[in-house]
Order: C-alpha cells, then structure tokens, then sequence
C-alpha cells in the first residue's frame, strides 16, 4: 500500500515540479506559510489515505466507509461557516444534507453488514477530518499561491512523507518486484489524472466556490462508481439506485443554488 501511494505522490510531484518550472508557474512559499504547507500534505494525502485505508480494512464495509466518507460535505460547510464565516444558504444546506440519504440508498444493499471494530469507524472518521482539514487549509493558501503551486507543494511533501513508511514496511517486497509496463502503467495514470489533474481542479473549484459548496460534489464520488461499474457491465441499476443517484443530483443543485437571499452567517 504505502509504495503505491508514494510512488504516485513522487511521480506526480516530479511532473507537476517540471510543468511549472517550464511554465514559471511555481511559487516558493514564505517562512510564515511552509507550516500551513506542511499541514496540508499531513491532511492530505497523509492521513486523509492512512484513515480511509484502514478504516475500510478494519470494518471490511465498504459501504458503510462510503457513507462515513460521504459526511466531509456536512462537517466542511460547519467549519467553513466557523473559520472563514462562508454564507451558506437555506437551499445551500438542505442540499448537502440531501445528499447523504440519497448516497445511502445508492451504496446500500444489503445493509451495513457486521461491523465489530470501532478502530475502524474512528480510522474512517480521521479521513473525514483529514479531509475537512485540507479544504481549510487550501482555501487559506489559495489566496496567497496559484493551484497549481499549492498541488506541487502538496505532492512533494506528501512523498517525503510516505518515504519511511515505505522504506519500513514495502522496501523488501518491492525489490522482489518487475517493473514491466502493466506495473507502471496504473500508477502513471493515478499520478497524472488522479493526482496532478484531479487535485488541480479540486483546489481551483475551492478558490472559486468555496470549502462548503466545493466539498458537496464528492458525494458524486459513489453515484459515478455506481454509473461506471454500470456502463462496464459489471453491476445493475436496478430503481432503487437510479432513486438515489436522482437525490443525490438534486442535492447537490440545491448546494450550489446562488440566490442572495436567506443567508446565514
């Protein structure tokens, strides 16, 4: 697990360092703003994939880790609304409240299954937080520093950070390992669209919209999957799922309705 994430977090690092060196994009922090840098890789993607990691291994329910993940919108837009006072409308909330029922009958269907380990509910949760924490975090740098600065910064102190765990724990068995095309090839694409692309447009939207209503559109996360795995022929789509992709679509409208009206400090 961990050479994975860190072999995705040092060739994304790598390429994002060589695109904005070329395009003398990247900025270099200020003293006062390296710890803010240091905080936002330990968020994510530190902790933010240690927790969702073994959260999902300890509880061995991946829907119920979708739905403890699918509550960053509503725990975002509460410390949004206390640390940068965002204005959240009444239809601002009752769509990121909408969402999560409408993502619980989307992942839902056979129930929460047994689930005997709090240590993974609370990894699930250090995810959660983990999360909220670099949305914060971000919106306080994107005023001061580009996107794509902030996505360098982040992917290369977050390889520093997998670096010892990657040598305490996977160093050996990746030795053992050839490096044939089929190996790279998956964690390429992470590195370039999952990484490079994906955090890019993730921390922009945040300069644009804001923590809350940015952090709403990650409760398509499961509705995409559901959609994907449909279109691969590898699952249905029977009503049920079809009723809560519908919610979770009319939620997330409602999250980004913009009427100046009602608004709530």
């Amino acid at each position: 697990m961990y050479a994975l994430i860190f072999f995705r977090m040092a060739i994304a690092g790598m390429i994002l360092v060589a695109v904005t060196l070329m395009t003398k994009k990247l900025q270099w922090p200020n003293k006062k703003d390296i710890k803010w840098f240091l905080l936002l890789a330990l968020a994510e993607p530190f902790l933010y994939f240690i927790g969702e990691t073994f959260g999902m291994k300890l509880t061995a329910s991946p829907t119920l880790c979708s739905v403890v993940i699918a509550t960053i919108p509503i725990f975002s837009m509460v410390f949004a609304m206390s640390v940068y006072h965002e204005k959240v409308s009444r239809s601002n909330m009752a769509g990121i409240f909408l969402t999560l029922p409408g993502i619980c009958i989307v992942v839902f269907e056979h129930g929460f299954g047994k689930v005997d380990h709090p240590a993974g509910i609370a990894m699930l949760f250090l995810a959660v937080f983990s999360a909220v924490g670099y949305s914060l975090v971000v919106k306080k740098l994107s005023d001061q520093y580009n996107s794509i600065t902030v996505n360098t910064w982040q992917h290369v102190v977050g390889a520093i950070y997998f670096l010892p765990l990657f040598f305490a724990i996977d160093y050996q068995t990746v030795q053992t390992l050839s490096f044939t095309w089929e190996l790279i090839r998956p964690i390429l694409l992470l590195a370039l669209f999952c990484s490079c692309l994906c955090y890019f447009l993730f921390i922009n939207t945040i300069q644009k919209l804001g923590v809350s209503r940015t952090s709403t559109f990650t409760s398509l996360i499961p509705v995409i999957t559901a959609v994907g795995a449909f279109l691969l022929g590898e699952e249905d789509l029977p009503s049920r799922k079809i009723l809560g992709i519908a919610i979770v679509v009319v939620g997330l409208i409602l999250s980004q309705y913009t009427r100046k009206i009602h608004c709530v400090k």
